[in-house]
């Protein structure tokens, strides 16, 4: 790019300057014929989409160029994408804020390309858009308004989640134009369309249809400022009027004194209007109405943006916008600003002059604001040259300073070596300083990413410390999508490029490749994801299942197995889900603890599988103990021996036998129930708590017969026995059975379970009868007993001094006397 002097391009427009900023030269090729064309532009310097005006005749080129298409271009004329288009007339073609293009067709459907390579959504406007046509639309941000051919308005506000909703109904009468306001920029924060009706304005949103009650229409252009405060009307008879956006206060009148209608009314930033005809254009300033002309050698486009707006032809792409005040107090000729004093410093020490000193010494009060208002300036600047000759002066002015923060000069820095980056000819991104800051640095990189310009945005990301990791994985899915190579061949390329990279997921561009049906490329590229939780769901939908599984167990993580083990069963045959988990333990282990607490059917499907025929008996014995009637409960008892029927293994047959018995058992049981009243049932009690109750209920022989049944063992029976007359406090026939010779559980239990029922009397009876304790264990029992004389005499039998002596300091009264008594009769006589 030729450089030029700093103020070359600019004019006067009132009292602001204005510039034309030459951006790229020879951008469309002349063939193009870019006035049958329409054109549309994305904000901040985006791309450029084309489309063959329906409205216009022109030339036949043979068949290629007779077919219709939108091509997308970058600023520079370089072509990004070309989307062939055979969906229907298109009323509707616009750009959202990211970048996404918008197509509406006459019947109301509407595609979304959110990457600038031919991937899209689509969802539709309704049927009354359908049935009626969609005749033109106006876009915004993140949504637009199309205008039905009955006058109607659909409004869509989100393209993410798109809801059609109808606007109130315009008033009868001939629309002239048309314009919206968006939603950030109204009271009601929602859309407002200002329609030109006869010679008046209405203001139209979801519930009113407002008269503004103007009389200066017809109205043929209305435009809205891109901060929403302002608005441009074009009447008729070639003037502009400028209006707030309460339509209360006039800002500016001009007078075009043209006599066509021009063909596009935009806006300059906030600060002038701009009316194109085919090859000429008006420059209104809005505060003073002084205007501008300038002529173009072909067919003008405009593409308004934030600050400015693009010019666009055959031949070059501008960048028009009002000269910052930062950039004017710098170069404007005879400034005395302490910034243009400090940039002339710098041209002075270049030539060694000594004048340098003297203006660092005039300006140095100020010489801090210089600094600032030089590295602000440079970011302005489109140029290299102008821009290192500012961050230059910047840099000398800051070395003169004792004390400066450097951080903005830095930044400043950094972020023009991006914009300078991005607005080669090669990507043809002409991001301005404004617009770049309110892109941000992480959209603009996702603007290279969709051109596919990955190398320049790994770069750029670098640079700025921003992760890399989404870059990476969008490369190897277009890797994925678009080469033709073997599956190896390009899972090597992938993995051994991208391995390692922070944050990179390949189950994404496993994915990819299970979209494009390369299922084992998919397999591959899934063996590389470290997170079992993002290969797993994605090995399920592939029909991965064994090997989803496998890599859900090799995690550790139950949960993530469980979800494996859920879809499997959802999917899989019974037989089929049996045979995959049998040869994985854990698998299986998971399957059972689940199945016991809400699926039995299952549990009893798992054992018969696994041919384990004790479990499966177990599990129908728990199951005949929670029946309600004696005949089910011996079916199911019936059934659980059945399935042990034909083993031979030892346990199998042990558990069989208990089976039958229990039967028996439940058999008596309802006997027992149908003969004794006495409230309590015996059914469901094991065989000795059923001796025990019968016992206790006084049918001792009914529990001799109940033990003779099941051969119970004789000292277990005693022991029942014991525990359920101490139970009863049946002292008489406890007593009774004192007098029996020999005990089959020994003495020392009756004592103990009737001393511990209280009854201490008939427990020192059964002391004589334990020969088999020694002389200090029957002391010890007696003394239990409170009996210290009958522990005394325990004592002299064994002729033991020292229990004697210990019984002495614990008994009182006659016990004392006895036990003294006794002690004088073991000491030895003199």
């Amino acid at each position: 790019m030729t450089t030029f002097g700093p103020t070359a391009g600019w004019d006067k427009i009132g009292d602001r300057f204005y510039r034309k900023v030459r951006l790229y030269d020879g951008v469309f090729d002349q063939d193009l014929e870019l006035e049958n064309y329409v054109v549309v532009g994305a904000p901040y310097g985006g791309a450029v989409a084309l489309y063959r005006d329906e409205d216009k005749l022109y030339a036949y080129r043979g068949v290629r160029s007779s077919k219709s298409s939108i091509d997308i271009y970058s600023c520079a004329g370089k072509l990004i994408r070309e989307i062939n288009w055979d969906k229907g007339s298109i009323r509707g073609l616009g750009w959202s804020e990211d970048e996404k293009l918008l197509v509406v067709t006459q019947d109301g459907n509407v595609r979304c390309y959110y990457d600038l390579q031919g991937d899209f959504t689509q969802f539709s406007l309704g049927s009354e858009a359908e049935e009626v046509g969609v005749e033109s639309c106006r876009f915004w941000s993140s949504g637009f308004v199309a205008k039905l051919a009955n006058q109607r308005l659909v409004q869509v506000s989100n393209y993410d989640e798109p809801r059609p909703k109808l606007l109130e109904t315009p008033p009868e009468g001939q629309i002239h134009s048309w314009a919206i306001i968006p939603p950030r920029y109204t009271l009601s924060r929602s859309v407002e369309v200002l329609l030109a009706v006869d010679q008046t304005i209405y203001v139209i949103d979801a519930s009113e249809a407002e008269d503004r009650v103007l009389q200066n229409g017809p109205f043929r252009h209305v435009s809205v400022s891109p901060d929403g405060h302002s608005i441009a009307l074009y009447t008729e008879d070639g003037t502009v009027w400028v209006v707030s956006y309460d339509f209360q206060l006039k800002l500016t009148e001009y007078s075009s004194r043209a006599r066509t209608i021009p063909k596009d009314v935009q806006w300059c930033g906030d600060d002038a209007i701009v009316l194109a005809w085919e090859d000429e254009i008006h420059v209104v300033d809005v505060a003073s109405g002084a205007a501008e002309k300038y002529f173009f050698d072909s067919h003008v486009h405009l593409i308004p943006d934030i600050d400015g707006v693009r010019l666009l032809t055959n031949d070059v792409c501008e960048f028009l916008q009002k000269v910052p005040d930062v950039t004017k107090d710098v170069f404007r000729v005879g400034s005395t600003e302490p910034s243009a004093v400090l940039l002339d410093t710098v041209e002075q020490l270049e030539r060694k002059s000594p004048k340098a000193n003297d203006n660092i010494q005039l300006i140095r009060p100020s010489l801090a604001d210089a600094v600032d208002a030089c590295t602000r300036a440079a970011g302005y600047e489109f140029t290299a040259h102008w821009q290192k000759q500012l961050m230059k002066a910047a840099s000398f002015g800051k070395s003169a300073l004792e004390v400066y923060n450097s951080d903005e000069f830095v930044e400043m820095c950094e972020n023009l070596r991006v914009l300078n980056a991005v607005r080669d000819y090669r990507i043809g991104l002409p991001v301005s300083y404004r617009q770049y800051l309110r892109l941000a640095p992480e959209k603009l990189i996702a603007r290279l990413v969709n051109r596919r310009e990955y190398l320049l945005a790994i770069r750029v990301s670098e640079y700025l410390r921003k992760p890399t990791d989404g870059i990476y994985v969008h490369w190897a899915c277009q890797k994925v999508r678009a080469s033709t190579t073997d599956d190896e061949t390009i899972s090597s390329i992938i993995v051994q490029r991208i391995s390692g990279k922070q944050g990179v997921s390949f189950e994404s561009i496993a994915r990819a490749a299970y979209d494009e049906g390369r299922m084992r490329l998919a397999t591959e590229l899934l063996n590389s994801e470290p997170r079992a939780g993002k290969q797993v769901p994605l090995l399920l939908e592939m029909e991965e299942d064994e090997n989803a599984l496998d890599k859900a167990i090799q995690s550790g993580d139950t949960d993530l197995v469980f979800f494996v083990l859920l879809q499997l069963k959802k999917k899989l045959p019974l037989a089929s889900f049996f045979r995959v988990i049998n040869s994985r333990p854990v698998a299986t282990a998971l399957v059972e603890s689940s199945a016991k607490a809400e699926d039995f059917e299952l549990l009893k499907d798992l054992y018969y599988q696994d041919d384990r025929r004790i479990d499966g008996s177990d599990l129908l014995f728990g199951e005949a103990m929670g029946q309600d009637t004696l005949q089910t409960k011996t079916d199911k008892l019936r059934l659980a021996a059945k399935v042990l029927s034909d083993s031979k293994d030892p346990v199998a047959v042990f558990h069989q036998k208990n089976l039958s018995e229990a039967q028996v058992l439940l058999k008596m049981q309802e006997a027992f129930d149908k003969d004794i009243s006495d409230g309590n049932t015996f059914t469901g009690l094991s065989v000795n708590e059923t001796m025990f109750k019968l016992i206790r209920t006084g049918y001792s022989k009914r529990a001799q017969k109940v033990q003779s049944e099941f051969k119970v063992p004789e000292k277990t029976f005693w022991w029942i026995k014991l525990r359920a007359l101490v139970a009863k406090r049946d002292w008489g026939e406890l007593e009774e059975s004192s007098r029996m010779r020999k005990s089959p559980i020994g003495w020392e239990p009756f004592f103990n379970e009737v001393l511990g029922a209280g009854n201490t009397k008939l427990a020192s009876s059964y002391i004589p009868k334990c020969t088999h304790l020694t002389p200090a264990e029957r002391i010890e029992m007696w003394m239990k007993c409170g009996l210290m004389a009958k522990a005394g005499e325990e004592a002299l039998k064994a002729k033991d001094m020292a229990s004697l002596e210990m019984l002495k300091g614990r008994a009182s009264g006659s016990a004392a006397i006895e036990i003294e008594r006794m002690i004088n009769q073991l000491k030895p006589k003199r």
